[in-house]
């Protein structure tokens, strides 16, 4: 009996949630939106991020990302949940019992008090500019999002207003936070203006980082601050556009150790007709001189941190700099030259990186002497391939090379006269549920 009960309740449960999925919600619930994402990526490396010696073995594998977005939306509140599971083909036994891959991406709310103002607050990805200093690192199969409240006012301007304080647990006492790469408060305002050719964005960063040291034998622990401030410009002239930025930090490191770093870039994109984009672009990442941290246990930092950026976008895609790499370094200076091709549903684009190092790199000499190394850190080619199969199918692929120097090899490791590349496939499928 009590079987036959639970039976019928289960059946009552399936056929609700399907009329709910059915109806139409946009007419009776408010605006209501369910969409999927699937993207399977095989990788094969030998010479990412690191150069490689000529006897290691290449690596190959599949990630695959499972996301599920949902959003509801009305006159007076929006709500987003993104949940996704991430996992490598074959992390887990073919009959597992527990998994803890899946994970929640996003899941936000957003007071909505007029057509000027609203409060977000929750788990979100932040994404601004050209994602150099925010963004949401979408390359990584797990993406970035934030645990943070957002201030909106747009109107005929942007300005954002963002506060986050985290915790690793409901402590009864202390606000240590110990969680490596986190920051345990951050604070920003970024405001954004289009005139009619110019757009301009400005933004402040406030950085809180733990520091742990010690003190009497045991771990003591203090928040240190850092500040970036800058802003980028992009000027349309027809069928031209020109771009810079520029960022200075300054404060203390998550070390305690005094933080005085710059971020300079200049590009410019010119699209020669409907199917041909031909571009240049100009980085420096300032750093800190191998000489100085040799010579003086109190030097200052150099080494601009680009922080929470989709750093994959930049600095060529084989990742040798600023993903999770790199760090604290002699800084970089990156040369760019690009073309794009489209056609239909076909895209393709060559880019082409100089790199060199921002401040000095020291080596041996034959009779052990240091000596200044030559700046130049290598070349990469990356090489890239979309096809838009259908409205919801995306095939894509790309190629990259690195050809180093000794002086990247003396950074890095590895050999730099080896065959250090990497390729990559990579099918997604997005399709809209509910619309």
């Amino acid at each position: 009996m009590i079987i036959g009960m639970k039976r019928k309740m289960m059946k009552t449960a399936v056929y609700f949630m399907f009329i709910m999925l059915a109806f139409p919600f946009k007419t009776v619930f408010g605006q209501f939106s369910l969409d999927a994402e699937l993207r399977s990526r095989a990788e094969y490396r030998h010479g990412l991020k690191s150069l490689v010696n000529e006897a290691d073995k290449a690596a190959f594998f599949v990630s695959q990302r499972s996301r599920l977005n949902a959003a509801y939306g009305s006159t007076k509140m929006r709500f987003g949940l993104s949940v996704q599971d991430i996992r490598v083909w074959g992390d887990q036994p073919q009959l597992v019992a527990v998994s803890n891959q899946l994970m929640l991406h996003q899941a936000w709310g957003e007071i909505i008090f007029n057509d000027l103002v609203s409060l977000k607050i929750g788990r979100q990805e932040l994404v601004y500019d050209d994602s150099r200093i925010l963004g949401n690192v979408d390359w990584a199969q797990q993406a970035r999002s934030h645990d943070i409240a957002l201030l909106k006012f747009e109107k005929k301007f942007k300005l954002h207003i963002g506060a986050a304080f985290n915790q690793q647990t409901e402590n009864l006492l202390g606000t240590e936070y110990t969680l490596a790469g986190n920051y345990k408060t951050m604070q920003f305002v970024w405001f954004h203006k289009k005139f009619e050719q110019l757009a301009m964005s400005l933004l402040f960063l406030n950085n809180g980082l733990q520091h742990t040291y010690l003190e009497n034998g045991e771990n003591a622990y203090q928040t240190v601050f850092n500040q970036t401030i800058g802003g980028r410009f992009v000027y349309t002239m027809g069928k031209t556009s020109f771009n810079a930025a520029t960022y200075y930090t300054i404060g203390k490191d998550a070390n305690d150790r005094k933080l005085n770093a710059y971020y300079l870039s200049a590009g410019a994109q010119y699209m020669a007709n409907e199917n041909w984009t031909f571009g240049t672009s100009w980085e420096l990442l300032s750093g800190t001189s191998q000489k100085e941290m040799a010579n003086n246990a109190d030097y200052t930092n150099r080494s601009f941190n680009p922080f929470y950026g989709t750093n994959h976008k930049f600095n060529g895609l084989m990742d040798y700099f600023y993903v999770g790499n790199h760090l604290n370094n002699v800084g970089l200076s990156d040369l760019v030259l690009n073309g794009k091709y489209s056609k239909n549903k076909l895209t393709s684009g060559l880019a082409v990186h100089f790199f060199a190092a921002a401040a000095d790199v020291f080596g041996a000499s034959a009779n052990a002497t240091p000596v200044v190394m030559p700046k130049s850190l290598g070349t990469e080619f990356d090489l890239t391939f979309g096809y838009q199969m259908s409205d919801e199918v995306i095939l894509s692929a790309g190629y990259s090379q690195m050809f180093g120097t000794e002086t990247l090899q003396l950074l890095k490791g590895g050999d730099e006269k080896a065959m250090n590349n990497w390729a990559w496939v990579m099918l997604s499928f997005k399709p809209k549920l509910i619309r």
